[in-house]
Order: structure tokens, then C-alpha cells, then sequence
């Protein structure tokens, strides 16, 4: 599907969605424990999937008005009787790839050609360590996977340069293990912040994780989780489009911003920096911001990868040199997003030049161009924000904003925003 993005101007309030990331991690833990509600849920494309794989090990799962009701297996997962089909989600794919080898059988777990094409092994070695037998069926560390459990617990170590997510998933299922549990991160631990969020739902969930230091956990064995009730935070990666478009293109309020370990929250400071008028009232939770002449700085994204295209984008319309530094974990998302956001930006005029770990943007002037969204939610969010700045674009896939922001482009026309069929 297409869409014609129109030159903007904004004004008007939002509410920032429901936490994929939150979602995601709210509903595994549930069906991990005796029953929970999840309150205020993201519903969207990747979090079906993890409901889906939820149900398929176990799970009973009501979706109510604004909550699901999850009846759980408190630990004791069946196998599933067919092929776990995550689509689009890495996160389900990790998190439940962990969670498969908590069963006695065997589990496959595939998704679609994005997922196939995802690296895995540092999580696969893991697992096989922890005394499971897990293997990527093409022996190249992509789904399909095949697990089969179950995991005993030990001494793990594991990259921690290519996705936070794989740290997760382990921190997630370990507890469950028959031994002690202990996980050393070699490398610098990317995402820093996903982490984190995983970390403070699990004690929330009465979960025992013991951090030994900065890159080590402990995790005791044999335990139960008691989630039983949790409530979602706001989204700021999906705001993060949001204030980069009131940032460039007129006034927007942001509500339900409320602090959390969301590491992607720091784009209100990066935005102060390059100059933007913005202002975080934490207790209300709301995010003004209003159009601003912005100048271009370096960012390090190693902890916030999410946040690359927004940049990109900000630093296009911006005056100066932007600099995204610390960026190779970025090329394991959905698509290349360094790769993709340079060739879609190069349409629309602007000077971007693509490094191994890193993007440095001339800013300029922004022009309309027929752009691809590369079946990417955070690529089709990015160049809609740039397509309102320079109107006269057209962007294909726009389907995939479902994927983690399915009420994207009907905010934006609530603010105003010039968005039409494309002919």
C-alpha cells in the first residue's frame, strides 16, 4: 500500500502507544506464571505473535477492552503441536526460542523472510550450553530453528554486540532451569536499556536476578514467577516520531510519557541539544514540542539502535553535520536501517554518507520523492516525518507501521498532517 505524504503543519495532541518492547515481555512473563492481567497492552502485528507462541505453549489468553487476561502455565509449557510462525517480530523470536527449551519435546520456530534472514547463534550457543539442543536448520544461525529442551541451567557466556534481546530471552527462561544459572556478556552489551526493562519486570514478577556487576548475572534456580497484574507504559520509540515531526513541523503534545528504563526517552535531550523547543513534564507525563531551527551534533546510538532513523531524518532537515555513531547493531533489525535510511534519503536530496558503524548527514533542504518503505515500520515512520517536511512523497509498505504503531497515520491526520492515497 501507498500513501502521499504532504509539506505540514502541526498542531495538535497525541497519545503515545502502549510499550511494544513492555508488551512483549509483560505477556511471556504472564504465561510464564499462574494468571496475570496486562493492562493497557500494545495489540499490533508483533505482539499477536507473541500471544500466538503464548497460546501454543499453554496459554489462555482473553483480550478484554484494554487488558488481556492470561491464564498461564505457571512454567509448565507443553510442546507446541505445530511450527511457532512469529511474522515480523524478532523479539517473540528470541524470547520464545528461549522459552522452547523449558519443554520436554521438540519446538520450530520460523517467521517471515525478514526473520529468516536474522542473525541467532550467540542465543543458539548459549542455549545448547545451558544443556539444551537447539540448531538453525540451514546451519547459518537463522530461523527456522529447531529446540528441544530441556534446559539445565550452568555458566553461559554470550555476545552481547549483536542484540540485547538475546540477554533477555535468557534472563526470561532461566529461572525455570533445574541448576543455578550464570550469565557473563562478553563484548559491549548493545541496547543496555531492553535489558533493563526485562530486568525490573522480572522482580516485579518475583523473579531472583542477581547482578554479579555490569556484564554478569545470576540467576537461582527453580523458580516461579507471580506477575499477576502489570500496566504498560507509553511507547518513546514510537513518540520518538511524533516529536520529531512537532520538532519540524508544528506544535505536538505527547501524552502518556512517563519516566521508565525506556533508554529511547533520551531523544528529548538529544532534541534540546540540536536546539529544539521541547519540554518533558514527567508528572503529567506529556511531551511538548514546537518547531525549531535545529543544528546537527553526534549521537551514539549503542544503547537506543531504535532511534537511528528518527535521527537520520532530524539530521537531514537540521543545519550542519549529524553524525550516528556506534550503529552496527542497527544493520540486524528488520533491514539494514543504516543501508535502508541512505538510500531513501539520497532520493529525497539529502548529503548522507553510510559508514561501517555509523551515518554522517549534511543537513539541508529535503525534497519530496517516490521513497521505499522497506517493509520496515521505523523506516515507513522516518520518511513519513521527512515526507511532511518536503511534501510531494510517496511511500510503498506502509502497512508495516501495524507492526508496532498501528494508529500512526491517523494520528498524524489528527495534528494535521497532509496524508492521502497515492495515485
Amino acid at each position: 500500500m501507498k500513501l502521499a505524504i504532504h509539506s505540514s503543519d502541526l498542531k495538535g495532541t497525541v497519545n503515545a502507544p502502549p510499550s511494544k518492547s513492555y508488551t512483549h515481555r509483560a505477556i511471556a512473563i504472564a504465561a510464564l506464571s499462574k494468571k496475570a492481567t496486562v493492562n493497557n497492552p500494545l495489540i499490533s502485528a508483533d505482539t499477536r505473535a507473541t500471544i500466538r507462541a503464548s497460546e501454543a505453549y499453554g496459554a489462555t489468553i482473553e483480550h478484554k477492552k484494554d487488558s488481556l487476561v492470561i491464564k498461564g502455565f505457571d512454567g509448565k509449557l507443553k510442546t507446541p503441536d505445530n511450527v511457532l510462525d512469529v511474522a515480523n517480530s524478532g523479539t517473540t523470536l528470541r524470547i520464545m526460542t528461549a522459552v522452547a527449551s523449558l519443554a520436554e519435546g521438540a519446538t520450530v520456530l520460523t517467521g517471515d523472510a525478514s526473520i529468516r534472514s536474522r542473525p541467532n547463534t550467540p542465543l543458539l550457543n548459549a542455549l545448547n550450553d545451558l544443556g539444551a539442543e537447539t540448531f538453525s536448520t540451514r546451519n547459518n544461525g537463522m530461523a527456522p530453528i529447531v529446540v528441544r529442551g530441556k534446559m539445565r541451567g550452568g555458566r553461559v557466556y554470550i555476545d552481547g554486540s549483536i542484540s540485547s534481546q538475546f540477554i533477555s530471552a535468557l534472563l526470561i527462561a532461566c529461572p525455570f532451569a533445574k541448576n543455578e544459572t550464570k550469565v557473563i556478556i562478553k563484548g559491549e552489551m548493545k541496547s543496555r536499556p531492553y535489558v533493563n526493562i526485562t530486568i525490573d519486570m522480572l522482580k516485579d514478577a518475583g523473579a531472583r536476578i542477581i547482578e554479579d556487576g555490569p556484564n554478569s548475572f545470576t540467576i537461582p534456580p527453580e523458580q516461579e514467577y507471580d506477575m499477576r497484574s502489570y500496566n504498560v507504559p507509553g511507547d518513546f520509540s514510537s513518540a520518538s516520531y511524533m516529536m520529531a515531526a512537532g520538532a519540524l513541523c508544528g506544535d505536538v503534545t505527547i501524552k502518556n510519557m512517563y519516566p521508565t528504563e525506556q533508554g529511547d526517552s533520551i531523544l528529548i535531550d538529544i532534541l534540546g541539544k540540536m536546539g529544539a523547543q521541547i519540554k518533558w513534564d514527567e508528572k503529567k507525563g506529556e511531551v511538548k514540542v514546537s518547531r525549531s531551527e535545529l543544528t546537527g551534533i553526534t549521537v551514539d546510538v549503542g544503547k537506543t539502535p531504535d532511534l537511528v532513523p528518527t535521527l537520520a531524518v532530524l539530521g537531514a532537515a537540521a543545519k550542519g553535520t549529524m553524525v550516528i555513531e556506534n550503529a552496527e547493531h542497527v544493520r540486524y533489525k528488520e533491514t539494514d536501517r543504516l543501508h535502508a535510511m541512505t538510500v531513501e534519503l539520497k532520493k529525497m536530496g539529502v548529503d548522507i554518507k553510510e559508514e561501517k558503524d555509523r551515518l554522517i548527514i549534511k543537513g539541508g533542504k529535503i525534497k519530496g520523492a517516490q521513497v521505499h518503505g522497506w517493509d520496515d515500520h521505523r523506516i515507513v515512520m522516518s520518511l513519513a516525518v521527512a515526507g511532511m517536511v518536503a511534501g510531494g512523497t510517496t511511500i510503498d509498505t506502509v502497512e508495516s507501521v501495524d507492526i508496532s504503531y498501528p494508529g500512526f497515520f491517523n494520528d498524524l491526520k489528527k495534528i494535521g498532517a497532509g496524508v492521502s492515497e497515492a495515485q
